[in-house]
């Protein structure tokens, strides 16, 4: 077990590994931060890690062995899945129930779409095979498990190189002994396999949820232990010796066990990060509800902060093009039953490539350059333009050097690239052809935002925008703009940020057991032995994570619905003993929450589908936003003027430039141009900025003159 992190205060780190950079945050005992972004290595992410970090420990002037804690946001596990180059798979499931995985939900994300397809199962149909067993709905063993035709049916996939198994059996939720049997036999005829468990993975209801969650889990489990384990041993190399944690998807971090053993929980991991650190942003500033915008070098994505709490989720699907959990677009891609945080993403980032389509319109990704050969400004190869390149020949960004100075670019490639690819084909000037490019780039951002305000019931008009990420600066009052949003807020160190908030989360676990009884038949008691019981679990994960019992919070939710329905609402359940009256006051605030969500209630009868616990462990070394100091040269940029285009019915005007640590409570109007290390701010005319006594920007946009 590793203590040594909460033994004695050290330095920590947090990492974040994007599309085109990978970004690194080194916070001092005393506060102090150093940040780095070096481009991402693709061949092998860790080496980009190692890099950066090996840079701040430099600049810092500390030993290797002084950190402490790493936290980590990795992409492996999103990236194994979209490039479909995980394990090969095989599923074992009830005989009879070979096909779960491909009839899935029989549902369409765009209705009248005549060229969708149904995205392929990650487990190909000769690699699923019916198992003869059954167990019933109330948990009774009906067919006991055949064991000689389990492992033949495991041998044969071990000949075709089958080197993960998910085991998904019917009703497993109830009553798992066969599920146990079955993994325990196969460890000990096939060790080399790696297992995929449904009663450990998502213990609940719904067969096909089930199995995609537990299916994706097998598909990433090679990668993710194979990537976990190397940047180890790397760090090691170097003389880091700190624990290693891992960001989760719901904003939360985990152990590298519990990493290893369900990826799953971490397939939006870095995004994560930067809504965990916005929420605490938010709490500084009084701004309890925001819009989270993050704009990276290959995607943009939005999240909503409601109340001072994320908008979380139990489940969404994980796909090309704009993944979003909503309620009301399914059936597109892979289905992810675990706790998330509510972000939705789309291909639009600085990396993204634009071009002409077959119509003869303008289109920006999502195809995205990435980190090499990246936009044709960085001079290695590629000749089409990025909306990065639109922003360079605007004049937003320095044109000769990104990334305080360590970067070297060229804005003459960029205005080539644009005057071949865009404004020849369409009759345009290049500054027109710029412009549309990143037009078209902002209203794909606006449509993220609008998946997590308007289609959730919320008013973009009615909350402020945190923008966050290398792009997010640059785009954000445009993209405000479109939605009508007043006030942004670049918080510190806002191109690196996603890194920032993974030093502000704390650890959780996430446990649940099936119930499926009606409220009104449910005996306290009971469920008062389930919740002890999944709060010993998260107890046991923490304590090997090396939290004391007196560090550890736990808090207990169900998962409720009207009788006969087929989806839940998950309501926490107030503090202090499950007895009666907490079942009472758990009805009123079920039929409270629904009221809030689909505008009415009902007298109907209540089913108590889940019991779940979170379990968190605390931890005074969390990073402050409020009690911290960013590095000097960090904040350093370019003073002086620039010619910058900010509408391609105006001309280039001169802009100010102003160093971010130049910056005060004074508002200043702009145009500006606020230049960092890690980003670039734009502050257009009808706006002013200032800073607040934090560190953040605030950027309040005037009313459009007629």
């Amino acid at each position: 077990m590793d203590t040594a992190f909460h033994a004695r205060a050290g330095v920590r780190v947090g990492c974040d590994i994007g599309g085109t950079f990978t970004d690194i945050v080194l916070a001092m005992p005393d506060g102090r931060l150093y940040v780095n972004k070096t481009s991402t290595t693709p061949e092998n992410l860790g080496l980009a890690i190692t890099r950066g970090l090996q840079a701040l420990i430099d600049q810092a002037g500390i030993a290797a062995g002084d950190i402490a804690e790493i936290v980590h946001g990795t992409t492996t596990a999103s990236n194994t899945i979209l490039q479909k180059v995980g394990a090969r798979t095989a599923v074992l499931t009830t005989e009879g129930f070979r096909d779960v995985l491909e009839i899935a939900r029989i549902r369409t994300p765009t209705m009248f779409d005549l060229g969708w397809s149904k995205p392929q199962p990650l487990a190909p149909r000769r690699y699923r095979r019916g198992i003869r067993e059954r167990i019933d709905a109330q948990g009774r063993v009906v067919t006991p498990l055949d064991e000689e035709q389990l492992l033949r049916e495991v041998g044969e996939l071990a000949g075709e190189g089958v080197a993960a198994i998910a085991i998904c059996f019917l009703n497993s939720y109830i009553n798992p002994a066969h599920e146990r049997r079955a993994k325990a036999l196969i460890e000990a005829a096939f060790p080399s396999l790696l297992l995929s468990v449904s009663c450990d993975v998502l213990p609940e209801i719904k067969e096909y949820e089930r199995t995609s969650t537990t299916v994706v889990n097998a598909y990433i489990l090679p990668a993710m232990r194979t990537y976990l384990a190397r940047l180890k041993d790397d760090l090691a190399r170097m003389g880091v010796t700190a624990s290693l944690q891992v960001m989760a998807s719901n904003g939360g971090m985990m152990g590298i066990a519990s990493a290893t053993e369900k990826p799953v929980f971490a397939v939006a991991s870095g995004p994560a990060g930067g809504v965990a650190g916005a929420a605490q942003i938010g709490a500084l500033s009084g701004d309890r509800d925001l819009i989270v915008f993050d704009m990276g070098g290959t995607t943009a994505k939005a999240s909503i902060i409601a109340a001072g709490t994320p908008s979380l989720t139990n489940e969404y699907e994980f796909r090309d093009g704009i993944s979003a959990p909503s309620r009301f677009i399914k059936g597109g891609g892979y289905v992810l039953k675990v706790p998330a945080i509510d972000i939705a993403e789309v291909g639009a980032g600085g990396g993204s490539i634009a071009g002409i389509d077959a119509g003869g319109l303008l289109c920006v990704g999502p195809e995205s350059a990435g980190a090499y050969p990246g936009p044709a400004c960085y001079g290695n190869g590629n000749d089409r333009p990025t909306v990065t390149d639109a922003n360079m020949v605007l004049g937003y960004l320095n044109p000769k050097a990104l990334a305080g100075g360590s970067l070297a670019v060229n804005a003459e490639l960029s205005r080539d690239a644009i005057a071949r690819h865009i404004a020849a084909p369409l009759n345009l000037d290049v500054l027109a052809a710029a412009h549309g490019i990143r037009q078209v780039a902002n209203v794909n951002m606006a449509r993220a935002i609008r998946a997590v305000t308007v289609e959730r019931g919320r008013d973009p008009r009615d909350m402020a925008m945190i923008a966050f990420g290398g792009g997010g600066p640059l785009h954000a009052v445009s993209v405000a703009r479109l939605l009508g949003i007043t006030r942004v807020i670049a918080p510190i160190m806002a191109g690196v940020f996603c890194s920032a908030g993974m030093l502000s989360a704390d650890a959780e676990h996430n446990f649940v057991k099936a119930v499926l009884r009606r409220l009104d038949d449910c005996e306290p008691a009971a469920l008062a032995a389930i919740a002890d019981d999944l709060r010993a679990q998260g107890r046991d994960i923490l304590a090997s994570e090396g939290y004391a019992n007196a560090a550890v919070e736990t808090v207990v939710f169900a998962d409720v619905r009207y009788l006969g329905q087929s989806s839940e609402l998950t309501v926490p359940l107030a503090a202090g003993a499950l007895d009666a009256s907490a079942l009472d006051r758990l009805k009123d605030d079920f039929n409270a929450e629904y009221a809030r969500t689909f505008g009415y209630s009902s007298d109907e009868p209540l089913e108590l589908v889940n019991m779940r616990v979170s379990a968190y462990g605390r931890s005074g070394q969390r990073l402050d936003f409020g009690h911290c100091k960013v590095d000097a040269s960090a904040l350093a940029g370019e003073s002086g003027v620039r010619m910058v285009s900010f509408s391609a019915d105006e001309p280039p005007r001169e802009t100010r430039l102003v160093p971010r640590g130049a910056l005060t409570r004074q508002k200043m109007d702009g145009p500006l141009i606020i230049e960092s290390y890690d980003t670039t701010i734009v502050v257009p005319p009808r706006c002013s900025a200032h800073a607040d006594g934090v560190g953040n920007i605030i950027i309040d946009l005037h009313q459009e003159t007629a």
